[in-house]
């Protein structure tokens, strides 16, 4: 072998690790954590939230406050949980357990934003719709034409008129009239395909543009899963909420996050480390 063929040798396996390196996994042990709290949250649609005899909230909604600095306090929620678990609210009957902690970890590298999320899905729940899976785990990411995006979470995409609720209409899924939704779901099932969709006036589970990947994993009664999506854009601070369906749980019947922000190198609820 001559010094060009060793040369080209060596530089096929310079960018072979350097490729390698790009793409790996983050080290989640220099990635801090920040716990979020997810919450069974009954038959409270955006038209709930947003009528004052119901909710005492609305009136700092209007002035631009948020759903966290209002109900979250000292790392859980200072929510009536009786209230959500009373049969006004949760006509089928509640969960046994209305709300638990998630872990979050966020990491991006040029190309790639990471999403690990670290739970213990609890069982007990009132419906067992979903047959296929335990467990299934969703982030949106509403954009800036969402009505009160950067406050209320994922709350404007539910509506008293969508399937499950009381009287509803069984063919309507979530959906918003103005903006769009990104969003990503893992599922428990095996084989079980990424969903990579996005909600605006109906709710799509593929054909999004998030170029969604995800890996979940379940030691104990513990779950880890890890989304990844393309990177928005270092600098950028984006809306999310959580959903997480447990105990084969289907349609309204899961926990929600409150609306969250994720700072990408930039301050966010959760800041995503650069690696």
């Amino acid at each position: 072998m001559n010094r060009k063929q060793i040369s080209m040798v060596l530089f096929g396996t310079a960018l072979a690790a350097g490729t390698q390196l790009a793409y790996a996994a983050p080290d989640w042990t220099k990635v801090p954590k920040r716990e979020v709290s997810v919450f069974h949250p009954g038959t409270t649609p955006i038209e709930w939230v947003g009528k004052k005899s119901d909710h005492s909230g609305t009136a700092g909604l209007k002035k631009g406050e948020t759903c966290v600095g209002c109900h979250e306090e000292k790392g859980g929620l200072n929510f009536n949980f009786k209230r959500l678990a009373d049969k006004e609210l949760e006509p089928k009957g509640a969960p046994k357990t209305m709300t638990y902690p998630v872990a979050v970890q966020a990491a991006y590298d040029a190309s790639n934003l990471y999403i690990r999320l670290t739970f213990k899905s609890p069982s007990g729940g009132a419906d067992k719709g979903d047959k296929d899976n335990e467990v299934k785990t969703t982030v949106m990411f509403p954009d800036a034409k969402v009505p009160q995006s950067a406050q209320v979470g994922c709350w404007a995409a539910c509506h008293n008129d969508a399937r499950s609720m009381p009287n509803a209409d069984d063919k309507k899924t979530k959906y918003v009239k103005e903006g769009t939704y990104e969003l990503m779901q893992w599922k428990s099932a095996k084989g079980a395909k990424v969903a990579d969709g996005s909600v605006s006036t109906d709710r799509k589970m593929e054909g999004g543009t998030l170029g969604a990947k995800a890996e979940g994993t379940k030691s104990g009664d513990t779950y880890t899963v890890t989304f990844t999506r393309k990177n928005p854009g270092e600098g950028k601070v984006i809306p999310f909420g959580l959903a997480i369906h447990s105990d084969h749980a289907s349609a309204r019947f899961h926990h929600v996050s409150l609306g969250y922000t994720l700072g990408v190198g930039a301050d966010g609820d959760v800041k995503a480390v650069k690696q």
